[in-house]
């Protein structure tokens, strides 16, 4: 949410609880107050609303909260919708249970150097930490900033799980993304036959990896998946990468769907945006359950000069990361002067020429990496600085190089994000596609998805019904993908979305190159700002 303003669905919620209360008067006003606000941080991420002690007299005198058949629930002196507050119960309680539970495997020192080297005297390998800590914890999280090697990291756990293991186990790759999951499967693919392992341990390591709607089985038409406490997964051990941007809701879901007796392995930077959706989940977690969680602190393939200017804005060295920009050393990262849907479009010029040049799938393939190797990047979705705004106008100048994009609504390389989940085509929110002509049939387009084998999927426009232009994108959209070039575009005036982590998501969304659209005010605001989520999941876990 941009700013918080009161929704029209915060207002009608409110007053249709208030009339429903036993309340009259002022009471019922003040209740529809705590109501109305209480919807509003829904809308920004909260789970709860912390209330003052007579604000819990009203509430309790509504008639309507209570532990269960009642829509709203007071705990630890915040108010609840009665969902969130299941949600976060049933996820504190398994949490807390993985958490103490230990199913202890027999420490391999040989299999350890084998897999990490032998231990330095005078620095410690984190990475070879979280190895040994997954032999005898049920529940691990490993954070750490890109490059750490997260990913390298889990797979050296699989194998040396599976090595120790007196049965084979049963592994699970998932991501809250489609995006996600495909770049946990292309770096899991890319480096398990590196591994210095037999080869029956690196079969059995899994070569596909899944959304977690997917992983637990959506039912169709339902906010409900077939897999639950009473119909578990069969996995022992279920990893989830990019673990920050699962929301409360649907961890607690997974959390509840695990089988006794499995590990439970999630991979995240603590540091970056949380959820879309309600809940700061695997920030709460690392905060309250230390001894559960490995930071990897090494970088070991992210470019030194974005690592630094990340730290600067993660560390909240607004002038450090200022002068970086400002500076001819690096070259890499810059402050952009040129007009952003000039500067975005030229880039976007080399994109539609190769467009122009492809007809066979093989060929789409270099378009989809060409797209992926430059992103706009929005802290806001409306006006001028927007991924409106932006989008607009690098249609219009690339219709003004000879790239008509305006003569028909899906036009050849026309780009774009799903923006709701639709089970029936298995495409869910945040999947990219690119419109393009059929190669068997070059009169007709198609939006292509890239799949999770590799291939690519082509889908009539008339069956894709949620999605939009997307040459820019919010931030919050970016996370879990990797960007040759970002180029960040912060707005003209401060505004209560721009944060540090908002910032910090975006500039670790690059891989070579990173330009930032500001001024030096908003900046600074952007670097000084912290989100603020209220929820009562580490409370629970302490």
């Amino acid at each position: 949410m941009e700013e918080k303003k009161i929704r029209l669905l915060d207002s009608r919620f409110a007053g249709f609880l208030a009339g429903r209360s036993r309340l009259s008067g002022k009471e019922r006003e003040q209740f529809q107050s705590i109501v109305c606000r209480l919807s509003m941080g829904l809308g920004a991420g909260d789970s709860c609303l912390p209330v003052t002690e007579l604000e819990e007299e009203v509430i309790t005198r509504s008639g309507l909260a209570g532990m269960e058949n009642k829509p709203l629930c007071l705990f630890n002196n915040c108010v609840y919708l009665q969902r969130f507050f299941e949600y976060e119960k049933t996820l504190a309680e398994k949490i807390g249970m993985f958490a103490t539970d230990s199913i202890q495997l027999a420490k391999d020192g040989s299999l350890l150097d084998t897999l990490f080297g032998k231990e330095a005297a005078n620095e410690t390998d984190w990475q070879r930490v979280a190895a040994e800590q997954a032999l005898i914890k049920s529940f691990l999280i490993i954070s750490g900033g890109p490059g750490t090697g997260k990913t390298t990291t889990v797979l050296k756990v699989l194998a040396l799980l599976q090595s120790v293991s007196r049965h084979s186990l049963r592994i699970a790759l998932a991501a809250p993304t489609g995006k996600a999951a495909m770049r946990l499967q292309e770096s899991i693919g890319a480096s398990v036959h590196h591994l210095p392992l037999s080869q029956s341990i690196i079969k059995s390591i899994p070569d596909q990896a899944s959304t977690i709607h997917r992983l637990l089985r959506v039912k169709y038409q339902s906010p409900f998946f077939w897999h639950n406490a009473e119909n578990p997964l069969l996995f022992d051990v279920v990893v989830v990468d990019e673990a920050s941007m699962v929301d409360l809701a649907l961890m607690s879901k997974l959390v509840n769907a695990l089988r006794p007796g499995s590990r439970l392995i999630l991979l995240g930077d603590k540091d970056q945006l949380a959820s879309v959706e309600s809940g700061t989940v695997l920030a709460d977690m690392t905060c309250a359950l230390p001894e559960n969680t490995v930071e990897l602190q090494k970088s070991y393939r992210f470019d030194g000069s974005i690592q630094r200017f990340a730290e600067a804005i993660n560390g909240g060295r607004s002038m450090d990361a200022w002068n970086l920009m400002k500076s001819d050393d690096p070259v890499n990262i810059s402050l952009l002067q040129e007009d952003v849907a000039e500067y975005g479009g030229e880039i976007y010029c080399r994109y539609m020429a190769a467009v122009r040049k492809a007809e066979t799938l093989d060929d789409y393939k270099n378009v989809f990496s060409v797209f992926q190797s430059f992103k706009i990047l929005c802290a806001l979705r409306k006006g001028r600085t927007g991924v409106s705004g932006i989008n607009d106008r690098v249609e219009r100048y690339l219709t003004g190089k000879g790239y008509d994009c305006f003569s028909s609504t899906w036009y050849s390389g026309r780009p774009v994000m799903i923006t709701r989940n639709d089970y029936a085509l298995d495409l869910y929110n945040g999947d990219m596609g690119i419109c393009l002509p059929d190669p068997d049939n070059p009169e007709c387009m198609k939006v292509w998805f890239e799949r999770f084998d590799g291939s690519l999927q082509g889908l009539l426009p008339g069956r894709i019904s949620n999605c939009k232009t997307v040459y820019a994108l919010t931030i919050h959209k970016s996370q879990g993908t990797e960007i040759g070039e970002v180029l960040v575009v912060l707005p003209e005036r401060d505004s209560e979305i721009i944060t540090r982590e908002l910032l910090y998501t975006a500039v670790t969304r690059a891989k070579q190159c990173v330009k930032v659209k500001s001024s030096r005010s908003v900046f600074d605001l952007a670097v000084a700002g912290k989100i603020e989520r209220h929820s009562g999941l580490a409370l629970r876990l302490v």
